[in-house]
């Protein structure tokens, strides 16, 4: 595979607005991501007078969240890492990985990836496989060029 375009004609985007999982259990969910991850309640979105969803800011620069009450979505997603949030720098993907220790939750342990560092296989309680990767790369790739990957898929999941 190369590259071949210049970006010249890409029309500007500005990066993730936010991400959204849906959840079997709001309260539950919400928890988690405030102790794990220590996200804070931005907005809470109520209809018909329940509670379906909130959205969830960092306040040290992780991806806005929305959490939805959404049951049957949340267990179809179960065990699939749709996303990698992003971590500046090895010190602070170690930092992650003690933390989460600390508390008691699973994970797959730091590990040097194709470009950077990768903490996977951290379950929320739905199931929804969380990755973390640094931001840092321990290999550059020179603009223009593609880097081409060899090897098996994590997890013996089959490329998609």
């Amino acid at each position: 595979m190369t590259a071949t375009d210049s970006g010249a004609n890409a029309p500007a985007l500005a990066g993730i607005h936010h991400l959204k999982l849906p959840v079997t259990d709001l309260a539950r969910s919400l928890e988690w991501y405030r102790s794990r991850l220590g996200y804070q309640v931005q907005v809470e979105f109520v209809e018909q007078g329940t509670l379906m969803g909130v959205g969830l800011a960092h306040p040290a620069g992780g991806p806005d969240l929305g959490l939805r009450l959404d049951p049957e979505r949340a267990r179809a997603a179960a065990g699939f890492d749709y996303f990698a949030i992003g971590v500046p720098d090895k010190a602070a993907i170690d930092r992650l990985a003690r933390r989460l220790d600390e508390l008691g939750q699973a994970h797959a342990g730091v590990h040097r990836a194709s470009l950077g560092w990768i903490l996977p296989e951290v379950p929320d309680p739905d199931g929804h496989a969380l990755r973390f990767y640094t931001m840092e790369h321990h290999t550059d790739v020179a603009p223009g060029e593609v880097a081409t990957i060899r090897g098996k898929p994590p997890n013996g999941a089959s490329a998609r």
